[in-house]
């Protein structure tokens, strides 16, 4: 490996995955839900069981190629650091308001959708599972602050070769590490909104508790799911621009097929899974259950154990796609 790159062992790897996947399965099988339908649950395990399955058959094939993308990245975490914090400053480099710019946008927009919806329309309530019932306006950004980093980080992530091609023509540059240092960006920005969001939810009488510190973990799971989707983005746009348009529309379309501006307990039960099928909606759902819901991400074990079979699913796919793709970088750009 290039750099001299120091990896795990094959087998010690290999064995750390199988035993993580054992540990998942047997959970996945002896997790007892009474109040849910025996059917649907049997059906749950059954694919869960499956898809763990064949995710241990794919990295025991593919572990030389799926591990370069990880190792370089840990290599270059100081370069990364420096190279984000770069990146944030030069975007809004000879502006007058400088980072508030940044900062203006999704607080308009949360003000826009509170003055349509809260004043205009009089959403004043919007109910929750458990028969909670919580301000419009919290319930808005609690869905608004994951979505915004989403969109903001996936296209920043999906132009980052484009926007650094000079350093993709540099042969002992890792590019790999070019869509990382977009999400880091665009994570500043997102910290700040989280916070919005917490004066916001104080603001209404929601305290903080002991279930805001999963925000953290669930800022996580959405940092890798976006990375996951950026390798294969951004190394596809090189090829095909017209992919730059496609998630832009794409973008607005799943806006409103993930639960934010709307309720997820208002689809019959029969179709609820379809809409949980998005791995945004696990994400909007675990900030609203962290600030005011007061229910743990392990509660939700069908749905947290689905989402990240659905981020390995996609980190594997997306590195197979970029290191396929990287040698003709070059050529394109």
């Amino acid at each position: 490996m290039n750099g001299g790159a120091r990896r795990l062992p094959k087998r010690i790897g290999l064995s750390i995955f199988y035993t993580l996947a054992l540990i998942l399965a047997l959970l996945l099988i002896f997790h007892n839900n009474p109040l849910e339908d025996a059917h649907t649950a049997m059906l749950k395990k059954i694919c869960g069981c499956l898809l763990i399955g064949v995710s241990c058959i794919l990295v025991f094939a593919w572990y030389d190629r799926l591990m370069v993308l990880p190792v370089e990245l840990y290599q270059s975490r100081k370069l990364i650091k420096r190279l984000a914090i770069n990146d944030f400053k030069k975007r809004y480099a000879g502006s007058y308001m400088g980072v508030v710019w940044a900062l203006a946008q999704p607080v308009v927009t949360v003000i826009m959708y509170y003055i349509v919806f809260d004043m205009v329309f009089q959403s004043r309530a919007q109910a929750v599972s458990g028969g909670v019932e919580v301000p419009y306006v919290l319930f808005l950004t609690a869905g608004l602050v994951p979505w915004f980093f989403f969109s903001e980080a996936l296209t920043n992530g999906t132009t980052s070769l484009l926007e650094y091609n000079y350093l993709v023509k540099k042969v002992l540059f890792k590019i790999s590490i070019l869509p990382i240092i977009k999400i880091i960006a665009a994570m500043f920005i997102h910290i700040f909104f989280t916070f919005v969001l917490m004066i916001i939810a104080c603001v209404y009488g929601y305290y903080p508790s002991i279930y805001w510190i999963q925000l953290l973990y669930y800022m996580g799971c959405e940092f890798l799911l976006v990375l996951s989707l950026s390798y294969a983005t951004c190394a596809i746009v090189v090829f095909f621009r017209d992919l730059l348009q496609i998630i832009s529309i794409g973008l607005q379309l799943f806006q409103w097929a993930t639960p934010i501006l709307w309720n997820i307990d208002i689809v019959p039960d029969r179709y609820k899974w379809i809409i949980k099928l998005n791995p945004m909606a696990y994400i909007v759902e675990g900030f609203r259950n962290s600030i005011y819901g007061q229910s743990w991400f392990f509660e939700h074990f069908y749905s947290s154990t689905y989402f990240w079979i659905v981020v390995v699913a996609l980190f594997c796919l997306g590195t197979l796609i970029f290191k396929r793709s990287k040698p003709h970088f070059a050529d394109v750009l």
